[in-house]
């Protein structure tokens, strides 16, 4: 197969980190032919969408004691080429967020390729109509309790009914400007005008879970089924447990309560075409669920020695002959 990877510039990318070049490196493994290329080299010609291609041989990274080696030249990059998408057998979109109007029209872009040809992962509506923080609002008795609002009033009269409340923005990314609210903080109506941009912004506000102490759950779901978990724990002074903000990642099963709430999810987000995600779990509660670029899967396989990424590929070669 042809798959096309949409990413951030690849000179920025952690191998040792970055989903994304697991899922390319497991594609190469699998003998299928791996090209890239980003939202700003996306356009239309004669009503098809095309890309500026760049093909790419990776050299896969190995694990030794738990942690990866890389190369210092870890890919190799190939001419590039103005293709139309529809020549390729799948296109993963993996930028990062935010979701601001450039990735929304490149959603628009990808509308354009024919699925009878090509499978879009995710699906570009399913991307736009799926928010990270307002999508798990669909699924109410599995979260904590949870106000969105732009009202300082309200939003304070929720901390003092609480006692702590975590705000969230609903463009944020990997823990980017979370933060922690208690009543009796007198920087509390300073805290909401700025995350609300003067009361012009809503935000997502949640009770504190406790259990939020004994880490973030990442469980990566691939068409409505966990396929892998990671724990990812607070550190320091920290109270969120993100990677991008240091928290320490563990080794985690996948429990009862988990598989319920992936159950309970499975059926929206196949048809959502929400096919690779990654839901958060804090103390048996659905917190959010990522679906742009989820990452996790270099940890998971690193503390279970398996290499998720040709799971993915072999699940994504089956869709392709059912079609």
């Amino acid at each position: 197969m042809k798959l096309a990877f949409i990413i951030d510039p690849i000179e920025l990318l952690d191998p040792g980190h970055d989903t994304s070049v697991a899922l390319m490196e497991s594609a190469q493994l699998r003998g299928h032919e791996v090209l890239f290329t980003q939202i700003e080299q996306l356009t239309v010609l004669q009503g098809k969408a095309h890309a500026l291609l760049t093909p790419v041989t990776l050299v896969p990274v190995k694990l030794l004691d738990q942690k990866y080696v890389i190369a210092e030249q870890w890919y190799e990059l190939g001419e590039p080429q103005w293709l139309p998408l529809e020549e390729m057998d799948a296109i993963w979109m993996r930028k990062d967020p935010p979701v601001d109007s450039g990735y929304l029209y490149a959603t628009y872009i990808l509308d354009l390729v024919d699925p009878s040809k090509t499978k879009v992962l995710n699906s570009p509506e399913g991307l736009r109509n799926a928010n990270e923080k307002m999508y798990t609002l669909q699924f109410p008795s599995l979260m904590p309790e949870t106000i969105v609002s732009q009202d300082r009033s309200i939003i304070s009269d929720f901390v003092k009914a609480h006692g702590q409340a975590i705000l969230k923005p609903l463009h944020g990314k990997a823990g980017e400007g979370i933060l922690y609210l208690a009543e009796g903080d007198r920087n509390i109506n300073s805290l909401v005008e700025i995350s609300t941009k003067q009361n012009k912004e809503p935000v997502m506000v949640q009770t504190y879970i406790p259990a939020a102490v004994e880490g973030d759950k990442r469980i990566i779901m691939l068409n409505g089924e966990p396929i892998g978990a990671i724990n990812r724990i607070p550190t320091g002074g920290e109270f969120r447990g993100n990677m991008a903000v240091g928290g320490r990642v563990a080794k985690v099963d996948i429990t009862e309560r988990d598989y319920e709430i992936c159950s309970a999810l499975s059926a929206r987000l196949r048809s959502d075409g929400l096919y690779f995600v990654g839901i958060d779990v804090i103390g048996g509660y659905l917190t959010e669920v990522n679906v742009t670029s989820p990452t996790g899967i270099r940890e998971i396989d690193r503390f279970n020695n398996t290499i998720l990424g040709l799971k993915v590929m072999e699940w994504l070669e089956n869709s392709q002959k059912a079609k």
